[in-house]
């Protein structure tokens, strides 16, 4: 699942299902780890020191 694929199922999980907080949990903590898995690459992608 991409980032915003995550982000809209846990919109419509926290709106409608209240009562499935473990799926909410696991969802949220997946998008935590692609939000931080993205960080990296965006970090590893950039030049530590100017051209």
């Amino acid at each position: 699942m991409a980032h915003a694929d995550l982000d809209d199922a846990i919109d419509r999980l926290g709106g409608v299902v209240p009562s499935n907080e473990l799926l909410l949990r696991r969802l949220k903590k997946r998008r935590l780890a692609l939000r931080d898995q993205i960080a990296r690459l965006e970090r590893s992608t950039v030049p530590q020191e100017p051209a």
